[in-house]
Parts: structure tokens; C-alpha cells; sequence
């Protein structure tokens, strides 16, 4: 078996050769628009957002500014003031005539104030529901719509970590303001994440589109080219598995994970390893001491230790709950979303990701990483291995139940 992973890797070193930046980044791109069967966009610009008050200041401003639609679809939405501001922006743009649609999962949405569901309602706004678990088959109870979507007009779009609540607001400077990133986007690419959107609309609606939709083109917007990927429950090897392999394997030098929820199955763990041997710096920055999913954690943490033998380096954050899903690669590419490491995103869920390859954008969110590395606490593999019997016993026990987390 060692022989054969050994081969293995030569064999992907000889495919990995090195080249100048852009023939690099034509060899990625030519992988994931064959692997996957979605076309990469050119002239896109992306616009890292970073913490609640750079996120939500953003995304209200676009929804204000609104003349003809605006779509959006999460999968938290709660109490607080910031779900009325969101809530008073839909309702406001409505009554001028703004076709409004916003879903909700059934889930994830479902402590919503009814009276912000009224004001909305009243305003005009179409309010949908993806699959309330009370109307739902047991089959369709685990699968939820956990993309985050945002689009205004047809010419603006917003995807990332945050959903519309009190603990993403703030800039992670205490426990109560969570740490996340999101990305306005520009261009081509914005068609990509409407119909993230507009696939999702469809179960719920009877409408999928109406006058007010203009089907209008784009003028390139910047350099980026993104390729939009959407991952569905489903049996089976899906595209956003295709997704995080093509990445990490197509990695020479760095390759860098920041995760919620880290919980992947034994083939991800051995592709990290296997980058790792090869010679690449793999770098997995996760939640440290506040996680809003314990049992998710333990459910990663049982893997650290054949991570770690592995050369792989994992940092938890410690300030508050890291709720970012970036990765980044060689410095050149970099996957932003909703999606997790974990099996929940990849098996059962609803996501959307966006594959970017450009330098300045991916240097912005390394450069998020550090500064993120700088108030992060390092595991280290011999006190790792020393830790408690309690410990390994409550990582041993969620073992059952590690596909739905």
C-alpha cells in the first residue's frame, strides 16, 4: 500500500510541474471546468468583506440601493436587531416596487419573529420556505439549504459564512462577534450565484421568474475569473467534493483551510496527508474554545493526530467562534462560500462555492489567514498525542454519528 502511495505521488509531482503563474493557473482552471463540467467567467471583481460590520454594511447598502429585484436566500435568520434592519430594507424596497424574494430554510430560519415575516409580507415581498421539517419525509429532514446568497438587480451578488443574526455582527473583537468572510461579486459570476438562488426557488415556488427580471448581460467588471459551484444532496460523488479534491491535490506549495466545521471522512483526511508528503504546507485553522457545535469539533479532532504525524499544521482560534470557509492555494486560487469540511456540507446540504483564481484577491485572504494565525493557539503533536483518556473517549463516542455532522 505504501509502495502504491508512493507511486501515486511521483505521479502526480511529474502532472504538478512547475510553471510561470498564469500557465499554473490555465492548468487549474482547464481541471476544474473538465472535472466539474461548469465554465469558469472571466472579467469578474470580488470584493473580500470581512466580519459583520464590513458584511452587512455592504449587503443593506446593495439591498437600498435596489431598482428592479432583489433575491436572497439564507440559512440563519434570527432575532436582534440586525434581523430587523434586514427585514425593514426588504419590506422598504418592496413598496416601491422592488420585486422582493427571500428564502428561508425551515430549518436553520426558524426562529425568525413572526412579526418581521408580517412587515415583509404586508410590504409585498415574497417570502418562501425550503423544506419546513413539520411537511417533510423523513428521507428530506437531514437535507438543508445551508447557501448563502444575495443578489440585487441581476449586477451584484453576496455568498460567504454569515447569516442574518446578532452573532455575526461586530468585527470579532469578543466571543459575542463571530468571525466570517463573505465576497461581493461583480461581473459574469454573478449569473452563477443566481442560480443558486433560482434552483432553490424552484422547490419552493411556482414562479421562477417574472417582468421584472431583465436578463441583461455583463460588462467585464475586473480580472478575476471565478468558477461557481453548487454542491445538492445527493447519492453518490458529488461536484463539490470534485471541488475541494481538485484543489488539494493541484497544490505545489501552500494549501490553506479555515473551517467552522471540520469533519471530513478518512479519503479527505489521507488527500491532506498526501499533500502534506508531497511537500506541500498545509495549514487548518479551525474553532478553539468557542464552537457553537462541540460534537462536530470532537468528531475533527479525532483526526488530528494522524494529521499531525502526517506534517499537516492545525491552529484553533482563539477570540471566538471562527465561522469562516476559506481556502486558498499557492497563492494564486482560492474557494469561498458557504461550504464546510465536513461530511454534513458535502453529503447533505445545499451549498454554493465560488473558485477564483486571481493573485490579489487570494493575497487578501491569505493575508485575513495571518493575521487570524496571530491570535490562534498551535497544536502540537507530542502534547496532542498525550492528551486525556476523557478526551479520546468523547471523540471515540461521536464516531457513530461523524456523516451527519
Amino acid at each position: 500500500m505504501t509502495e502504491v502511495r508512493g507511486e501515486q505521488e511521483a505521479e502526480r509531482a511529474v502532472l504538478d510541474r512547475p510553471g510561470s503563474v498564469p500557465e499554473r493557473k490555465q492548468r487549474m482552471r482547464r481541471r476544474l471546468e473538465r472535472l466539474i463540467g461548469i465554465a469558469a467567467t472571466e472579467g469578474n471583481a470580488l470584493l473580500p468583506l470581512r466580519n459583520g460590520d464590513e458584511i452587512f454594511a455592504a449587503m443593506l447598502k446593495s439591498i437600498r440601493g435596489a431598482e428592479y429585484t432583489i433575491d436572497m436566500m439564507t440559512f440563519v435568520y434570527w432575532r436582534g436587531e440586525i434581523a430587523r434592519r434586514f427585514a425593514t430594507a426588504l419590506a422598504d424596497r418592496a413598496r416601491e416596487g422592488v420585486r422582493v424574494r427571500l428564502l428561508l430554510d425551515g430549518f436553520g430560519s426558524r426562529l425568525i419573529e413572526k412579526d418581521l415575516l408580517d412587515l415583509m409580507a404586508e410590504a409585498g415581498a415574497e417570502v418562501a420556505w425550503f423544506r419546513k421539517p413539520l411537511y417533510l419525509s423523513p428521507l428530506k429532514q437531514n437535507h438543508r439549504c445551508h447557501r448563502k446568497v444575495l443578489v440585487v438587480d441581476e449586477r451584484v451578488a453576496y455568498t460567504g459564512g454569515v447569516g442574518i443574526a446578532e452573532e455575526w455582527c461586530g468585527d470579532a473583537r469578543n466571543a459575542d462577534e463571530w468571525r466570517d468572510t463573505h465576497v461581493q461579486v461583480r461581473g459574469p459570476a454573478v449569473d452563477g450565484v443566481a442560480a443558486a438562488f433560482a434552483q432553490n426557488w424552484a422547490e419552493c415556488h411556482d414562479t421562477l421568474f417574472d417582468a421584472h427580471d431583465r436578463f441583461t448581460g455583463h460588462e467585464p467588471q475586473g480580472d478575476a475569473v471565478v468558477q461557481v459551484v453548487r454542491g445538492s444532496a445527493s447519492f453518490g460523488w458529488q461536484d463539490m467534493q470534485t471541488l475541494l479534491r481538485v484543489m488539494i491535490e493541484s497544490a505545489q506549495e501552500r494549501f490553506r483551510l479555515a473551517t467552522a466545521y471540520f469533519a471530513p471522512d478518512a479519503y479527505f483526511v489521507e488527500l491532506l496527508c498526501a499533500a502534506a508528503r508531497r511537500g506541500v504546507a498545509v495549514e487548518i485553522l479551525l474553532p478553539g474554545p468557542h464552537t457553537d457545535k462541540r460534537v462536530c469539533q470532537l468528531a475533527g479532532q479525532n483526526h488530528y493526530e494522524a494529521l499531525l504525524a502526517c506534517g499537516v499544521e492545525i491552529f484553533q482560534y482563539q477570540p471566538t467562534m471562527m465561522h469562516a470557509k476559506v481556502i486558498t492555494v499557492d497563492g494564486i486560487a482560492a474557494l469561498t462560500g458557504s461550504t464546510n469540511f465536513n461530511r454534513r456540507s458535502l453529503d447533505h446540504d445545499e451549498e454554493v462555492m465560488l473558485a477564483v483564481l486571481d493573485e490579489d484577491f487570494t493575497a487578501v485572504l491569505d493575508g485575513h489567514f495571518d493575521e487570524d494565525l496571530a491570535v490562534s493557539e498551535r497544536i502540537e503533536r507530542g502534547r496532542w498525542k498525550r492528551r486525556s483518556a476523557a478526551q479520546r473517549i468523547r471523540e471515540a463516542a461521536v464516531t457513530p454519528i461523524r456523516r451527519f455532522l
